[in-house]
């Protein structure tokens, strides 16, 4: 079969699970290791009650990614999240988590993000883990997260059941955005790809840590032009989908959207980071508005 078949079959499963299902879908921005803005975002979204309880039925939430960096309490907010999933499927709604780029870094070990604090919550990892050349080579404070985050350790195999792209009822959420060349090399194959890797089996997509990554690029969330919205319709129209939702950019007056709302940009800096500003994205059937 040929690539262009195989779109248009994805095309038509996205238009046939949408005709079937018309259900409300929430999506939340960038946590960055604030546990009470991640419950503030879940509440608002009306995912949770007061005691951090699935309440939400048939809800859809998708995170998009960049739970990890700037804030200490990224442990918490894995566990939460982790446990919220299996609440939400038994509900008959879901939860779904993608992977940004740092949850990326850090399993690539680029840990220049981390918190003193966010070193100290996986200290204790340290100890069940092998002491390699690897463990060695970084001071010992250090060692618990590179044993937790390394492809293979127990948080990047949690990270390894997470997609960098999801779509969903006719929109494609991903944590930077998706450029013609993915698609190319196959939004699947990259799924696939970086979860082995996560899992220590493998290499990840050759660009998947660079400035062209669907969890890096900035291209329809910051000065966005004619050309990058002329860009964003061809890769839509390819996958068959409405909009793209995106996080990794904060947008200082709030959920943005971009190129006649083909783009929606979620990052509003929920973490305290970078002001506690808490918002998410409700889509309704084809009503789609910020809230609140």
């Amino acid at each position: 079969m040929t690539r262009r078949f195989l779109l248009v079959l994805l095309a038509l499963s996205l238009w046939a699970a949408s005709s079937a299902w018309a259900g409300r879908i929430v999506a939340v921005g960038d946590l960055h290791g604030d546990l009470d803005a991640t419950r503030q975002a879940l509440r608002l979204a009306g995912a949770i009650d007061a005691d951090d309880r699935w309440i939400g039925g048939e809800l859809v939430v998708v995170q998009t990614g960049d739970q990890l960096d700037r804030g200490d309490e990224e442990r918490a907010i894995l566990h939460l999240l982790d446990r919220l999933q299996d609440e939400a499927a038994e509900a008959g709604g879901a939860l779904h988590i993608l992977n940004g780029n740092h949850e990326l870094m850090n399993a690539r070990l680029d840990l220049r993000y981390v918190t003193e604090g966010g070193f100290a919550d996986f200290a204790d990892l340290a100890a069940d883990a092998e002491p390699d050349s690897l463990l060695l080579a970084h001071e010992p404070a250090h060692r618990g997260r590179v044993a937790a985050f390394r492809p293979g350790g127990p948080c990047a195999r949690l990270l390894a059941e997470r997609p960098v792209v999801l779509i969903l009822e006719g929109t494609v959420f991903v944590h930077g955005g998706l450029l013609p060349d993915h698609l190319e090399y196959g939004v699947e194959r990259i799924n696939k790809e970086v979860g082995d890797w996560l899992l220590g089996r493998g290499d990840p997509p050759p660009f998947i840590h660079e400035g062209s990554s669907p969890t890096w690029i900035r291209a329809y969330s910051d000065e966005v032009d004619e050309d990058d919205c002329r860009q964003l319709a061809a890769v839509l129209e390819e996958l068959g989908a409405e909009r793209m939702v995106v996080g990794h950019t904060v947008q200082e007056e709030g959920i943005t959207a971009y190129c006649g709302e083909r783009v929606w940009c979620i990052d509003t800096g929920i973490a305290a980071h970078y002001g506690n500003r808490v918002q998410v994205l409700e889509i309704d059937g084809d009503q789609v508005r910020a809230l609140p």
